[in-house]
């Protein structure tokens, strides 16, 4: 056996009546559409529920499958603490998911756990299923900040696991949609909301899982959905296949979206072999890109390439040759001395960014060059890059202007000016300018600051200094 089946569903406590005490009956439609889906699954008679929940252990890197043979958890931080649960684990399927993963060199497994009671975005589903159906174990898996691609292949992992095990599988996907629906709502209210929910209904509704990678890190940030990455983990386990959907619910008068959604296996397609697809589509995109790239990034390229593959550094000006293709060189490159950043980006997510805001070699091949490296190995915010993922990287290269004083805020502009935030104590902290997401000046300042551990209520002197982009 393999996966007989997937749920889309919300997480609210509220749904729960010990929990809700009344409240529960502003969402009637969720409640029935959730009553349904118990008792789908309770005909399923499956040997494992899998629940993938955004409010389990969660890292930027890794994803966490909670270890053990069992757990419990209650809903009293709620004030249910009567409302209890008393989980077992199928660890025979996680140490499979595990061992798949391991294999594959992927970030996936037991380590790291942070709570080992069950969270609320397992519970709740678990509250509605466990009136139905008393039998089968459970796994618990959590989200990660890694790629939407890294989710599906996570779910592709799941599915390969229960097969190669025999198990009758059912997954329940936990998430709520965007919390920014209406003024009234957790985080107010946000245009990127309403369009949120309408595009995953539609994009979950039609089983169209290739168009979830489509959806920016930027815009579900801005939207504040919780069940994205659940859902493309869902949508893995059914890779290569046709899918039955079926849209039962969805409502938003909490001010956040519960959309419920079944799906059921059809005949096998090549066509919805999804991730394969999109890598394609990826990999040609991106050689297109490297083809039409000007000299200051395919030297970047040149550089983290070379170091990454063979662990040196190239020689400048000598190999600037190489990647000259017959076009003459820009004077500057060789004879001008610059700041210089080099951001890469994996999928549309960053994947490493160094920079030099003054000068610190003797030309802007060189200071290229070297923070490409840089970049690409020493960003303490990721694990350095590995060989095999050099095809899928995009690279940019900005060389910076001179710093300029300034009096004031009103003096920036966020799409021509980028901003470095100092302190009289060497405090400094800088942003490129025309970055995405960044949409306000007061955004700008205060992630400089950040940047530059300056407290908002510090003083500080703010400089502005304008960029040539290379793409």
């Amino acid at each position: 056996m393999s996966v007989m089946a997937s749920f889309m569903v919300p997480h609210p406590p509220l749904i729960v009546p010990e929990v809700g005490k009344g409240g529960e009956k502003q969402v009637l439609k969720t409640i029935a559409s959730y009553e349904r889906v118990a008792d789908e699954i309770a005909s399923l008679c499956p040997d494992t529920i899998v629940i993938t929940s955004p409010h389990a252990t969660m890292y930027a890197d890794y994803f966490h499958i909670s270890p053990g043979r069992k757990a419990k958890g209650s809903f009293a931080m709620f004030g249910a603490s009567k409302v209890s649960f008393s989980e077992e684990y199928d660890e025979d399927l996680v140490d499979k998911i595990c061992e798949i993963a391991d294999d594959q060199d992927f970030p996936c497994g037991i380590l790291g756990e942070e709570k080992s009671e069950l969270d609320h975005g397992t519970m709740v589903p678990l509250w509605f299923i466990r009136n139905k159906y008393k039998d089968g174990k459970i796994v618990r898996i959590g989200l990660s900040g890694l790629p939407l691609t890294d989710h599906y292949k996570l779910g592709m992992f799941i599915k390969e696991a229960a097969e190669t095990l025999g198990r009758k599988v059912v997954i329940v996907a936990s998430g709520d949609l965007s919390h920014k629906l209406q003024d009234y709502g957790p985080y107010g209210f946000a245009k990127e909301g309403p369009e949120y929910d309408e595009r995953i209904m539609d994009v979950m509704g039609r089983a169209a899982f290739n168009e979830l990678f489509d959806f920016s890190e930027d815009f579900c940030d801005k939207a504040a959905e919780c069940g994205h990455r659940s859902f493309v983990i869902m949508a893995g386990c059914w890779d290569g296949r046709k899918v039955k959907t079926n849209v039962l619910s969805h409502e938003d008068v909490t001010g956040v979206g519960y959309g419920i959604i079944t799906f059921y296996p059809e005949d096998e397609s090549g066509e919805r072999r999804f991730l394969d697809n999109y890598l394609d589509k990826q990999e040609k995109e991106l050689s297109d890109k490297r083809s039409a790239s000007d000299i200051y990034v395919r030297l970047a390229r040149l550089s983290l390439e070379t170091y990454i593959r063979e662990r040196r550094r190239i020689n400048i000006p000598k190999d600037i040759s190489l990647v000259a293709q017959g076009e003459n060189i820009p004077d500057e490159l060789l004879n001008r001395q610059a700041g210089a950043f080099v951001s890469i980006h994996k999928f549309g997510r960053l994947r490493g960014c160094i920079g030099t805001i003054g000068a610190t070699t003797d030309s802007i091949a060189q200071e290229i060059a070297n923070n490409a490296i840089s970049a690409s190995t020493r960003d303490p915010r990721f694990d350095p890059i590995t060989e095999d993922e050099l095809p899928m990287l995009e690279i940019n290269v900005d060389v910076l202007g001179d710093a300029e004083d300034i009096d004031s805020k009103d003096q920036l502009d966020v799409k021509k000016y980028g901003v470095i935030v100092s302190t009289r104590d060497g405090r400094r902290g800088l942003l490129l300018p025309d970055l995405e997401g960044v949409d306000t000046v007061d955004y700008q300042v205060a992630i400089a600051m950040q940047k530059g551990g300056i407290k908002p209520n510090e003083k500080y002197c703010l400089q502005r200094f304008e960029v040539v982009r290379h793409v």
